[in-house]
C-alpha cells in the first residue's frame, strides 16, 4: 500500500494551513481556512492531536522528492545528477555555474528552508497541545500515550533540523523557533550548536519513548513499517543520532567522544549484518537485499491531497545522472561495473544542455509512488565502518567496507584495506557511500564537505562551481534588517 490513508490526507490540510517560515512569519495570525489549528493551540482534543501528529509525516516529505527539491538540488551540488529542466536554466547557470546562489529565489538558492521550518513549527504546536491535553480518554490521552507522542514528535522535529543544517552548514540556523514572533526572530546559532540541539531533541525523545508503553495512539504510513511501536521507533531515532554524531565527528573534529556516541547509537539502532563478514556467493539472496534495504522511508501517493514522487523521471526530462557515476564506478570480476551503478542508472540518448551532457537516467524510483529512504541499514553498516575507523579499529572498518563492496556492489574484496593509509580507507569508505546511497539524500555533497574534500568532486564543465552551502533565504535576512545573502 503506498497511498496514504484518510487521516494522513486530513493532516495534510493542517500542515498546509500552518505553513509558516521560522524566523519572519507572524506565527499568531489566525488561520481562517483551518480553524482546527486554533483549537489545537487553545483547546486540544485527542482527535485533533492525533491528526496534527500524523500531519508531521506529511510535512516531513514536502519538497524532498520534487524536481527541484532536497534530493535533486543536493544531487546537483554533489555531482550525483544534473537537472536539465527545459523550463528553467538556473539549475545550471545558478546551481553549477558562477551563479551566485541567490537567497531571494525560493526555488534555488533560498530553497529547502521554509518547508522544514513549517514542519518544525507544527511539531511545536503539537508539543504545546500535548502539554494542555487532558489525561483521560476519550477526549484526552493517558500520560503513557502522551509520552509516546512526544517521543515521536521530537524525533521528527530533529530530522527536520538535520535537513536544515545539511543545506546551510557553516552558516548555522535558528533553533529556538517555537516562541511568539513579537519577541523578534529566532537568533541564528552556529552549526555546532545546531547539531547539539538536534542531539538533545533525539535524546529527550528516547526518554519519552521509553515511558511510552507498547503502542502509539496514532497510525503510521507504510514507509515506517517496522517502527510502529515506541520500542521499534527508538531504533529509528538512534539511527538518526548515529548519523548526526558521525557528522559531528568529522566536521567538529571532536574525535573519540563523538565516535563513541555514534557507536552507542548504532548499537541501539536497527543496524544488522548477516552472520558472514562477507557474503561470498556469486548470486544474491533476497534476504541480503532486504536486509540492506530495511529502514524508514518517505511515502508518496496519487490520491486526493497526496503527493507523488517527482524523482520518478524515466525519460530524463529533469533528472539525469552525472557522467562521473560511470567513469568512477569500480568493476566486478566479470568486467561489468559496480552492480549498484547498473541497478540505479540506465543509458539513454545523450542530451546536452548549456555545455553539460548526460546519457544516463536514474532507475531508482520506478514509479511516482515509490518510497524514498530517510535512513536504511546499508547506511548504518557504512556508518559502523566509519565509526570503527574513527575509534582506531581499522581492521573492523575494512571488513565492513568490504562487506558492502561484495554484498551491494558485487565487487571483489579490497585487499590490504586493514593496513592501508588512512586517506585510502576514507576514500574507499566515501566511494561505497556514493554508490550505496546514490540519489537518496545528497550524501555525496554532505560527505565531501564534512571530510574537506569538496574540491575533489568532479569539476565538470569549465567555469562550474563547487558550493559549500546554500544561502540564508532573503525573508530571514530581511526580518533581521540585513541584505540578501546575509550571514546572521
Amino acid at each position: 500500500m503506498t497511498r496514504l490513508s484518510h487521516p494522513f490526507r486530513t493532516a495534510l490540510a493542517l500542515v498546509l494551513g500552518a505553513l509558516l517560515a521560522a524566523g519572519c512569519a507572524d506565527l499568531n495570525v489566525p488561520d481562517f481556512n483551518n480553524p482546527s489549528i486554533g483549537d489545537l493551540q487553545n483547546n486540544p482534543t485527542r482527535a485533533g492531536v492525533i491528526t496534527a501528529t500524523q500531519g508531521l509525516f506529511v510535512g516531513a516529505r514536502v519538497n524532498i522528492a520534487t524536481f527541484n527539491g532536497y534530493i535533486s538540488e543536493l544531487g546537483v551540488f554533489g555531482r550525483e545528477s544534473y537537472n536539465f529542466n527545459s523550463g528553467d536554466t538556473r539549475f545550471i547557470n545558478e546551481l553549477l555555474q558562477p551563479g551566485p546562489l541567490d537567497g531571494s529565489s525560493p526555488r534555488f538558492g533560498g530553497n529547502l528552508w521554509a518547508e522544514r521550518y513549517a514542519n518544525i513549527r507544527n511539531a511545536g504546536i503539537v508539543l504545546n497541545a500535548l502539554a494542555k491535553l487532558g489525561t483521560t480518554p476519550p477526549v484526552g490521552m493517558t500520560s503513557t500515550e502522551q509520552a509516546a507522542a512526544r517521543g515521536f514528535v521530537k524525533t521528527m522535529e530533529a530530522l527536520d533540523f538535520l535537513l536544515v543544517i545539511d543545506t546551510r552548514d557553516s552558516l548555522g540556523a535558528p533553533v529556538d523557533v517555537n516562541h511568539d514572533i513579537t519577541n523578534g526572530p529566532a537568533p541564528f546559532v552556529k552549526r555546532d550548536s545546531v547539531y547539539a540541539f538536534i542531539v538533545g531533541l533525539l535524546d529527550s525523545a528516547v526518554a519519552d519513548l521509553a515511558a511510552g508503553g507498547s503502542s502509539f495512539p496514532f497510525g503510521f504510513p507504510p514507509g515506517f513499517s517496522g517502527f510502529t511501536t515506541p520500542t521499534a521507533f527508538t531504533k529509528f531515532n538512534r539511527a538518526l543520532k548515529a548519523r548526526v554524531e558521525g557528522y559531528r565527528a568529522t566536521l567538529l573534529a571532536c574525535g573519540a567522544p563523538c565516535w563513541t556516541r555514534a557507536k552507542s547509537a548504532l548499537d541501539s539502532s536497527f543496524l544488522s549484518v548477516s552472520a558472514d563478514t562477507v557474503f561470498k556467493d556469486a548470486v544474491d539472496s533476497l534476504g541480503t537485499a532486504a536486509m540492506l534495504a530495511r529502514g524508514a522511508y518517505y511515502d508518496f501517493g496519487t490520491g486526493s491531497g497526496d503527493v507523488t514522487n517527482g524523482l520518478n523521471d524515466p525519460t530524463g526530462v529533469s533528472q539525469v545522472g552525472h557522467p562521473s557515476l560511470r567513469t568512477q564506478a569500480d568493476t566486478q570480476a566479470t568486467g561489468q561495473r559496480d552492480r549498484r551503478f547498473l541497478n540505479k542508472v540506465r543509458t539513454v540518448t545523450l542530451s546536452p544542455v548549456l555545455g553539460h551532457s548526460s546519457d544516463m537516467v536514474f532507475n531508482i524510483y520506478r514509479s511516482n509512488v515509490a518510497h524514498v529512504p530517510i535512513i536504511r541499514n546499508e547506511e548504518l553498516i557504512l556508518l559502523r565502518a566509519e565509526t570503527e575507523f574513527g575509534l582506531g579499529n581499522q581492521a573492523g572498518a575494512a571488513a565492513l567496507i568490504n562487506y558492502v563492496r561484495v554484498n551491494s556492489g558485487r565487487l571483489l574484496l579490497r585487499a590490504g584495506l586493514d593496513v592501508a593509509p588512512a586517506d585510502t580507507v576514507i576514500s574507499q569508505l566515501l566511494q561505497q557511500r556514493v554508490y550505496s546511497l546514490l540519489f537518496e539524500g545528497g550524501h555525496r555533497w554532505i560527505d565531501a564537505r564534512r571530510y574537506g574534500r569538496l574540491l575533489t568532486l568532479p569539476a565538470g564543465v569549465a567555469g562550474d562551481q563547487i558550493y559549500s552551502a546554500m544561502p540564508v533565504p532573503i525573508d530571514e535576512c530581511t526580518a533581521r534588517g540585513l541584505a540578501n545573502n546575509c550571514r546572521p
